[in-house]
């Protein structure tokens, strides 16, 4: 047959990102970095919130505006967009590190890592001045680093599991 495929295009067409693990020592270096995205990241989604809410309110009342509330309505929406661009520039700068974004408004991030073999995460928000915390994949509980991973290590890696 000579002709278009007929073949659906979907998720499985795309290649899959594997998620890097990230070791302790490394996330530690990277938080400055990090942490410097974050707090624009929490900034923007502040000023996010900010300027969504004074849009409202002049959406609301937009039949009974006076010339500068106008003027004000339609600078907001250069404002809103200039805001969601820097937004989504942070979160992909992030993201191109292979960090995950855990709260915007609490500045949570995760770096992923493997512990035991399993999926886990080192764990950082703001506010705290180092890496100090982890917690498996899936769980919301911050655990504190064991003092023994501190020099060595006690995790167990993907490649030290598998040629056991």
């Amino acid at each position: 047959m000579s002709g278009p495929s007929q073949r659906a295009s979907g998720p499985t067409d795309q290649p899959r990102r594997k998620t890097a693990a990230i070791d302790l020592p490394t996330a530690r270096q990277m938080l400055p970095l990090v942490r410097s995205i974050v707090q624009d990241l929490v900034s923007q989604r502040k000023q996010l919130t900010h300027l969504s809410g004074e849009q409202d309110v002049l959406d609301r009342e937009r039949r009974s505006l006076t010339w500068e509330s106008r003027r004000r309505r339609y600078s907001l929406t250069d404002e809103l967009n200039t805001a969601s661009k820097a937004y989504t520039a942070a979160l992909g700068e992030l993201t191109q590190l292979g960090v995950s974004l855990v709260d915007d408004a609490a500045g949570s991030v995760d770096f992923p890592t493997r512990i035991n073999g399993r999926p886990a995460a080192f764990s950082w928000q703001m506010g705290e001045d180092g890496v100090r915390y982890w917690r498996y994949a899936g769980e919301e509980q911050r655990r504190p680093i064991p003092s023994d991973w501190q020099q060595g290590t006690a995790l167990r890696t993907r490649s030290e599991s598998s040629a056991e």
